[in-house]
């Protein structure tokens, strides 16, 4: 008897470019930055809030009043990294601290380049080491190092820049956002996933209520009870429910307009979203029928990727009263 086959387990990494508008409040401050300065900005009560706060903590109004605080200050907590992850200030051991600079009253958090744990402490004396390049971003604050110790070199890639004309004030700034983890899936849908590597598509048939799931689910949420029961469907479906995409943003693949749409493959009880294209945007509509159209077969492995987009075959649209339940 053979030993079963083990779930499938992969990397996982979702991210992307985080883009935002500035202001005038903090748009000063990461001009400042790029200057190789830092101003805070003092707010009702008197204190100087580094970063800069755009509304007052006490009274709720606009601030205004910029102060410059110096690169230096000292350490008010900090807690040590002994294993950096992808995306940090450093890619060393370091301390992540609360660092109130002289002339400010807040505390800003920033890596500090200690070395080891015995080397940082708190009320210690530190200093900002400046990015070899500085172009409007709080990473031109490369990290902070001890003030009474050698400098550092910054090896660290300056932050993406958002097209601005030469020398022109910060008005946007862009920060990658990055969520990397070990996936593993299911028995059930390590199975589907195989199939797909076969070039097939593989469901599950819930014993109660016979609605077949693709991707399956291992358990039908209807009756809760397993569906051990493999299907496999065509590649041949319809058009439930779509939306077409007019809207270009950061990572786009497909040159808008285009479409995304719920494909309820022949058979199934569930649809799954997925791209059509062949045709104009304006000509997909509810009911019409598709089919798969797989990538070349050496481009295939464990992936609905497979699968390029689906495309109309020409035939005769469902009749609504079909798929309706399915909506």
């Amino acid at each position: 008897m053979s030993a079963p086959e083990l779930p499938l387990s992969a990397p996982l990494n979702v991210g992307f470019d985080y883009t935002r508008s500035v202001g005038p409040v903090l748009g000063r401050f990461v001009d400042a930055l790029r200057e190789r300065r830092v101003e805070g900005v003092r707010g009702s009560d008197g204190r100087v809030h580094v970063p800069p706060l755009e509304y007052d903590p006490v009274t709720a109004e606009a601030l205004s009043e910029f102060v410059p605080v110096a690169s230096e200050g000292e350490i008010v907590s900090w807690s040590w990294i002994a294993e950096p992850v992808d995306g940090q200030p450093l890619s060393r051991p370091f301390a992540w601290a609360l660092i109130r600079l002289d002339g400010a009253d807040t505390s800003i958090l920033h890596a500090v380049d200690a070395g080891t744990p015995s080397n940082v402490h708190t009320g210690q004396r530190v200093r900002i080491r400046w990015a070899d390049e500085t172009v409007g971003h709080i990473r031109d604050i490369a990290y902070f190092v001890p003030a009474d110790g050698p400098d550092t070199e910054a090896t660290e890639a300056p932050p993406p820049v958002a097209e601005r004309e030469e020398g022109a004030p910060v008005s946007v700034v862009i920060t990658p956002i990055h969520l990397r983890y070990e996936h593993s899936a299911s028995p059930e849908e390590s199975r589907y996933l195989r199939g797909l590597a076969e070039g097939k598509l593989i469901g599950q048939r819930c014993p109660s209520c016979e609605k077949v799931y693709i991707p399956p689910r291992g358990a039908c949420p209807t009756d809760g009870v397993p569906t051990i029961d493999e299907v496999e469907l065509p590649d041949t479906g319809i058009v439930t429910t779509f939306c077409i995409v007019n809207v270009p943003f950061l990572g786009q693949k497909i040159k808008p307009p285009y479409v995304a749409a719920y494909i309820l493959l022949d058979g199934a009880d569930i649809a799954f979203l997925h791209l059509v294209l062949g045709c104009d945007a304006a000509d997909v509509r509810m009911g019409m029928r598709v089919r798969a159209a797989w990538k070349p077969r050496d481009e295939w492995w464990t992936s609905l990727e497979n699968i390029g987009h689906f495309e109309p075959t020409g035939e005769p649209d469902a009749p609504y009263e079909s798929f309706a339940h399915h909506l």
